[in-house]
């Protein structure tokens, strides 16, 4: 078994889509980044790749790259599962706090959970996320961005 840690953190912007999760959410402000910065499912990302012991996201879709240019960060998830193939190991579980003071995410928690458990091909008891305010402190808090941190459990798919 192996255990890898993720985080991500985007700032707020004005003209952009919030996409967490896969789901886009009703609001003025939108996260700013290379991709469609998605935080959650970066972080979730990172956390596959630490497992692996693969770096990160940015060794693997640099955002230099302008083939990654407002992509959406399911497709690039799906881009990881050749590197679990590879490696013979698969999802146990996934389990992933946000960190936004604005907006009220509760009620979009089901849809990202079923996006993400359809793209990393697992069923939707594998993966949890919670969302949570920083009480008015730091940057989410001050609602300048949102942040994300996501743990992720492999285990080998030998039955041996």
């Amino acid at each position: 078994m192996r255990i890898g840690h993720g985080y991500d953190v985007h700032r707020f912007s004005t003209g952009r889509k919030l996409i967490l999760g896969g789901v886009e959410i009703p609001s003025e402000l939108g996260l700013l980044g290379h991709s469609d910065a998605d935080v959650l499912t970066h972080a979730i990302m990172d956390a596959i790749l630490g497992a692996l012991g693969l770096g990160d996201i940015g060794r693997h879709f640099p955002d230099t790259d302008d083939a990654y240019k407002s992509i959406s960060s399911l497709l690039l998830a799906e881009r990881l599962l050749p590197m679990l193939k590879a490696t013979n190991m698969q999802i146990v579980n996934i389990d992933a706090t946000i960190i936004a003071q604005y907006p009220k995410l509760a009620p979009y928690i089901q849809k990202m959970r079923e996006k993400l458990s359809a793209v990393f091909r697992i069923d939707q008891t594998q993966i949890n996320i919670k969302a949570t305010t920083e009480e008015g402190l730091g940057f989410t808090g001050a609602k300048q961005g949102i942040a994300a941190h996501a743990l992720c459990l492999l285990a080998s798919e030998d039955k041996n």
